[in-house]
């Protein structure tokens, strides 16, 4: 097997992913059409204040307009012809979206819906001052693109190796010139070496059961590379062929869950055209799986893409919902670790699963899962929230340190790197010595017979010891 090359980088926000397709923009949309769903799914909430308690800006400052249904009230007003305020899109902006008001709604409401459309009105009408407009072009130019993460490795390994690190935050220099940079450069797990996956990965032992597609993402693959490398070897040990598209770049989740949703559709039909060979797509984020299962609704109203892209969202499946519908065949070895598992908001609320993690970390012999309290508040990641909003991030994150401490695990798993590096970012901040790891990695080293140290000696996800 020949070593995986680089990727290239997908098009440039605005432009199609392929040189033949005419760009598409806002007025392809049929704006009158969505205008009036809106407004049938803004009836839909009765004002019952269930979501209160679970969400997290409301958890934190209980302020109504920082609830679900006090930011529908303010879509209702701008609906009615009131236009976006800075207040107003300062209450939208606070919003996580990450639709554990969804989940705890007795009416149904489709808040997630509401939330995304409503950013992309923001990003349409808003004009935001410069300095956030650098940021946010400065987040949305790097992170969806694999190659130019690639590049910042070398540099921020050197960064973090050398001693500068710890001087840079001594002198507390980021967070004078933007918060948000600082959060970038807290948030950064520590890195090691990044092996490539080959473009296929063989199933082992006896009959290959399945062919699957695995997503390698952008954050996943840069900053977590272990992540991958572990979702692969277990994939295989299970009997599935795992093929790894070469062509493959980001799916568009950051850019759907912030309003950019021409720049998210650009993504999608390129990640469409990536997996359209295979029969069923794994990913190991629950961001990049919540957006993949989207990709139904995002091109609904493309004539051209409408059909491909709900073929793969049909066809997408979170790991362990996929390992739990395969069923197991390699044998599991004892792995003495009492561990946390955290709900990633993509995956429970956005993708409904929440069982199957659990019952696959539950039969490994000598592992003992503990649940942490209050799952269903977010721990302030977010896709870009935790750099865009890092004040408030970094309270939900001492909270959710906080929950996975008392438990006294010796090991927190997660299902998503924005989620590990926030929690452990978190946990640094607390002199908390609980490592994180990727529920592959779990499983990785239980069918492979890896020590417990190994997991429990860990950073985090992918990487070097802390």
């Amino acid at each position: 097997m020949t070593a995986q090359n680089e990727l290239p980088d997908p098009p440039h926000a605005h432009e199609p992913p392929h040189t033949h397709e005419p760009a598409h923009t806002h007025a392809d949309e049929p704006q009158h059409a969505a205008q009036g769903d809106f407004s049938r799914l803004l009836d839909d909430c009765v004002h019952c204040g269930f979501c209160l308690p679970t969400c997290p800006t409301y958890v934190l400052w209980g302020e109504e307009m920082d609830s679900p249904r006090g930011r529908i009230h303010l879509m209702r007003q701008h609906e009615e012809g009131a236009p976006l305020s800075l207040p107003m899109v300062e209450h939208f902006d606070r919003c996580l979206g990450c639709m554990a008001c969804v989940t705890s709604c007795p009416s149904g409401v489709q808040y997630d819906k509401l939330i995304e459309t409503t950013r992309a009105e923001v990003e349409r009408e808003h004009p935001r001052s410069p300095k956030e407009r650098a940021i946010r072009e400065a987040v949305f130019r790097l992170f969806p693109y694999p190659r130019r993460l690639h590049a910042l490795r070398g540099p921020l390994r050197a960064y973090q190796k050398t001693g500068l690190e710890r001087l840079v935050r001594r002198s507390g220099v980021l967070e004078r010139l933007s918060p948000s940079l600082a959060a970038m450069e807290r948030l950064a797990p520590p890195l090691g070496k990044a092996p490539r996956l080959p473009e296929r990965v063989a199933a082992r032992g006896g009959e290959r059961r399945a062919t699957v597609g695995m997503l390698t993402g952008c954050v996943q693959r840069e900053f977590f590379p272990g992540v991958n490398a572990a979702t692969a070897r277990v994939l295989a040990l299970e009997g599935c062929d795992v093929v790894i598209p070469k062509a493959q770049g980001c799916c568009g989740a950051l850019s759907l869950h912030s309003g950019r949703q021409d720049e998210a559709r650009a993504f999608a039909r390129r990640t469409v055209e990536a997996f359209e060979a295979v029969d069923v797509i794994v990913v190991n984020a629950a961001g990049c799986g919540s957006a993949m299962k989207e990709y139904e609704s995002l091109l609904a109203d493309d004539p051209a893409w409408a059909r491909r892209a709900a073929a793969l969202s049909a066809k997408t499946r979170d790991l362990a919902e996929f390992l739990v519908e395969l069923g197991p065949r390699a044998p599991r070895r004892p792995l003495p670790v009492t561990v946390a598992y955290h709900d990633a908001c993509h995956l429970s609320h956005g993708q409904g699963v929440r069982d199957q993690p659990r019952a696959l970390l539950a039969a490994i012999p000598e592992l003992t899962v503990r649940e942490i309290s209050s799952p269903d508040v977010c721990c302030g990641s977010a896709g870009t929230y935790n750099i865009f909003q890092p004040e408030a991030a970094a309270e939900l994150g001492d909270r959710k340190a906080g929950d996975v401490r008392v438990t006294e695990a010796e090991l927190l798993v997660a299902a998503n790197p924005g989620c590990s590096m926030q929690i452990a970012t978190a946990l640094g901040r607390q002199g908390a010595s609980i490592a994180v790891a990727h529920t592959a990695e779990v499983l990785d080293a239980s069918l492979r017979g890896r020590p417990a140290s190994a997991l429990r000696g860990r950073g985090g996800p992918g990487g070097r010891a802390s």
